[in-house]
């Protein structure tokens, strides 16, 4: 595992523009101006799209330059080249609440991460529409937050959802097999700041007991989808997508496991690169600087 950021020395920088000569320069020469050293640096030229990419983690060395003074310093090279940009501090944790109904492997791989430090994450919540990992969260130290939703009640349970959004300064909301459809005002709400997690059998065997519609029809391959949440149901911008090779002798209870296995390792995926400032949405597309 590589060693933490440090605080108040170590940024995230990610940009996309329209392409063109000298971008690269223009940010190596806002690095030079601000003692500042390159860690990492990733792009990506969109040459069908004509757009431009990158991330750079650096480092500092002048005690003055901070992060407000950096974002200041960088605001007119963006406005040269027509960036959309983003500037944060690598140490920073990003706030992240987990939203669970009744399946919890995802909520506990996160919570088992995020404990061992694998996941620079905060979890100050985990929110729920039933009470079977109540004790879960009391394991971890997380507060529980039960919110019944019915169909009569749902605008009141998502009013409350963005309470406590809003009261805990909530960067990232998971939906960790959270079995509830959100309203589309609460999808674009939480545009670009929510990730669901779901199995890759969709759009072919939807609703309930997919795993038995699969067994039946003996798929060869299970495998997951991590995607940020849009009003479109399981279309939102992909992040992560994984499968495994299975055969005839596993049955339902057997492709459960598996699903489960490759759920929670993509899921984990997502939420690590989107913390890392690693994901960048590009129109219905993601580039994701792994």
């Amino acid at each position: 595992m590589s060693p933490r950021p440090q605080p108040g020395r170590e940024y995230v920088l990610t940009l996309s523009c329209p392409d063109s000569a000298g971008l690269v320069h223009a940010v190596s020469g806002f690095l030079v101006r601000n003692s500042g050293n390159i860690l990492e640096s990733q792009q990506f030229d969109d040459r069908l799209q004509g757009r431009f990419f990158m991330r750079v983690h650096f480092d500092v060395s002048d005690p003055n330059a901070d992060l407000e003074k950096l974002r200041y310093r960088f605001g007119p090279v963006a406005q040269a080249y027509g960036i959309s940009w983003s500037l944060s501090d690598a140490a920073t944790p990003t706030r992240t609440l987990i939203m669970v109904s009744k399946f919890g492997h995802c909520l506990n791989d996160l919570l088992f991460r995020r404990r061992t430090g694998a996941l620079n994450i905060e979890i100050p919540a985990i929110v729920s529409n039933h009470r079977d990992f109540e004790g879960l969260a009391e394991t971890y130290g997380v507060p529980f937050h039960h919110i019944p939703v019915t169909k009569e009640t749902k605008p009141e349970a998502e009013a409350r959802l963005m309470e406590l959004v809003r009261e805990l300064e909530i960067d990232l909301v998971v939906l960790a097999r959270y079995m509830q459809v959100l309203s589309d005002d609460l999808c674009k709400e939480l545009e670009g700041r929510a990730i669901n997690i779901h199995h890759s059998f969709l759009p072919s065997f939807k609703g309930a007991r997919p795993y038995e519609q699969a067994y039946q029809r003996g798929v060869k391959l299970v495998g997951a989808t991590a995607h940020y949440v849009t009003p479109d149901l399981d279309e939102g911008q992909i992040i992560d997508q994984d499968v495994v090779r299975v055969d005839h002798s596993l049955d339902p209870g057997d492709l459960v496991t598996v699903g489960r296995d490759v759920e929670a390792q993509v899921l984990a995926h997502a939420v690590k690169w989107h913390s890392e400032s690693r994901v960048m949405v590009d129109g219905n597309r993601t580039v994701v600087f792994r």
